[in-house]
C-alpha cells in the first residue's frame, strides 16, 4: 500500500485525543490491539499436496463486548491492514452503540486461484488455527473481502465440529448434546438456512442509504429540484447494492460506476441490471452499452452531488482531494480518505460521512444475527430493516451533535463519540 493504513488510523486517534483531552494512559490503551494472533496452517490441495498459508486475527478492544469483525481472503492482506480494520471495527461498533468490540481477520491468498474444494479446505483449516480464540462470547467473525455466506457456513460448521470434539474429550457420557447458542452465534453473515439473518446481504448498503438521506436533509443540495447525481466507485456487494438502492429512489440518479479495471459514465443514468449482466459476462463493467468509458481516477473527480467510494483504502488523497467536486462523500469502503485529504475536503466544505458510520449497517445487522442466534428467535426482513433504520438514523444524529459540539467535521465527531463510549466502559 502507498500508505500504512494503521498509521493513518493512529494519526486520526491522536487528533481525537487532543480534541477531547484524552489522558495519555487511555490513548496508549487504544493505540494497540489487546491481542494479535498470527497463524500458519496447512491446506490440502486438489493435487493431494499440502500447501502452507499465513493468516491473522487481530482482537483490538473488548471493552464494550466480544470482538467483532470480518475475515478477508486476499493476496495483499497484511497484519497492518488487519490491525487498522480491527481498530475501525471497535470504533464502528461504538458509534452505532452496539455492545461489541473490534476484531478482524485475514488470510494471504488469492481465492480466485483456488478450486471450490480448496477454498473450503482453506476456510476450515483457518478456523482450526484460530479455534481457541473465537466463540459466541469471545470473538464473532463475519464476511469481508472475498468471503461469502457460503464460506461463513463452512467456518460455522467447522467450529461446531471442533466444539463437539472438545466436549467429547471432557464428557463422561457417550450421549453428547451441544446447544445451538454454544456455536451458531460464533459466525455471522451466514446463509439464512444456516442461521443467518434476513437483510444481512444488503445491510451495509442500506445502512449507508439511511445515513446519506439524513445528511442530505442537512446539506445545501437538499432543496434542489433536479435529481441528486451519484457516482459509485466499486461495484462489489456493497457498491452494487447501494447503487441499486439509490437508483430505485426517484430522488437519485446513478451516473457512474466502476470496478477495479475501469468505470462507465452516462449523464442520464446507468442501468444497474445491465451492469451486473456485463460483469457476469465479461468480468468488468467496461464496454457497457450507452456509456462512456472512464478511469477510476476520473470517476472520483466527476461533477456529481454524491461520491460513494466503495472499493479499497486510500482512494482520496492529498493528490486528488482538491479536484473532488461532490458535495457529499459517503465512505462505504474502509479508510478510502487519507488524513491529508480530509483537511482539504473540510476546507472546501465537503460533507464526508465517515466509514465508521457510513458502512456500519453491516455490523449492526451482524449484531442482530448474533442476538437471534443467541435467543433462537428469528426476525422478519421488515423487522430487521426497521431496527436498522432506527439505529443508523440515531447514530447519524449522535455524530452530527458531537461534531457540532466540538465544531469539527463528521469524522472527528464520529471518532470522538466512539472513543468517549469506549473509554467510559474501560473506566468501569
Amino acid at each position: 500500500m502507498a500508505e500504512n493504513v494503521f498509521e493513518n488510523a493512529l494519526i486520526q486517534l491522536g487528533k481525537v485525543a487532543d480534541l477531547i483531552k484524552l489522558d495519555k494512559t487511555y490513548l496508549e490503551i487504544l493505540s494497540k490491539p489487546e491481542r494479535a494472533v498470527y497463524v500458519n496452517f496447512p491446506v490440502k490441495m486438489d493435487n493431494g499436496k499440502i500447501r502452507m498459508f499465513q493468516g491473522f486475527r487481530m482482537q483490538y478492544n473488548s471493552a464494550r463486548g466480544p470482538y467483532k469483525g470480518g475475515i478477508r481472503f486476499h493476496q495483499e492482506v497484511s497484519d497492518y491492514e488487519v490491525k487498522a480494520l480491527s481498530f475501525w471495527m471497535a470504533m464502528k461498533c461504538a458509534v452505532v452503540n452496539i455492545p461489541l468490540g473490534g476484531g478482524k481477520g485475514g488470510v494471504i491468498v488469492d481465492p480466485k486461484k483456488l478450486s471450490k474444494k480448496e477454498l473450503e479446505n482453506l476456510s476450515r483449516s483457518y478456523v482450526r488455527a484460530i479455534f481457541d480464540c473465537i466463540g459466541p462470547n469471545k470473538d464473532i467473525p463475519a464476511p469481508d473481502v472475498n468471503t461469502t455466506p457460503e464460506i461463513m457456513a463452512w467456518m460455522s460448521d467447522e467450529f461446531k465440529r471442533l466444539k463437539v470434539k472438545s466436549k467429547k474429550v471432557k464428557a463422561t457420557s457417550k450421549k453428547l448434546k451441544i446447544a445451538d447458542n454454544e456455536w451458531l452465534p460464533t459466525f455471522t453473515g451466514k446463509p439464512i438456512k444456516k442461521g443467518g439473518s434476513q437483510g444481512r446481504t444488503e445491510a451495509t448498503a442500506l445502512g449507508g442509504y439511511f445515513v446519506l438521506c439524513e445528511a442530505i436533509k442537512k446539506s445545501k443540495i437538499k432543496n434542489q429540484k433536479s435529481k441528486i447525481t451519484v457516482a459509485v466507485q466499486g461495484v462489489g456487494n456493497v457498491g452494487y447494492n447501494i447503487a441499486k438502492i439509490l437508483a430505485s429512489d426517484e430522488r437519485f440518479c446513478v451516473v457512474a460506476v466502476s470496478d477495479s479495471r475501469s468505470g462507465v459514465y452516462n449523464k442520464d443514468g446507468i442501468d444497474l441490471e445491465k451492469v451486473m449482466q456485463q460483469k457476469e459476462k465479461t468480468g468488468s463493467v467496461s464496454g457497457l452499452t450507452d456509456t462512456k468509458k472512464i478511469t477510476n481516477s476520473e470517476l472520483l473527480e466527476l461533477d456529481v452531488d454524491v461520491l460513494v467510494p466503495a472499493a479499497i483504502e486510500n482512494q482520496i488523497t492529498n493528490d486528488n482531494a482538491n479536484r473532488i467536486k461532490a458535495n457529499i462523500i459517503l465512505e462505504m469502503a474502509n479508510g478510502p480518505t487519507t488524513p491529508d485529504a480530509d483537511k482539504i475536503l473540510y476546507k472546501k466544505k465537503k460533507v464526508v460521512i465517515p466509514d465508521i458510520l457510513a458502512n456500519a449497517g453491516g455490523v449492526t445487522v451482524s449484531y442482530f444475527e448474533w442476538l437471534q442466534n443467541m435467543d433462537s428467535k428469528y426476525w422478519s426482513l421488515e423487522e430487521v430493516n426497521t431496527k436498522l433504520a432506527k439505529t443508523m438514523k440515531k447514530s447519524f444524529a449522535d455524530v452530527w451533535k458531537e461534531a457540532s459540539k466540538y465544531k469539527v467535521d463528521l469524522r472527528m465527531g464520529a471518532d470522538a463519540l466512539a472513543v468517549e463510549r469506549i473509554i467510559k466502559k474501560i473506566k468501569k
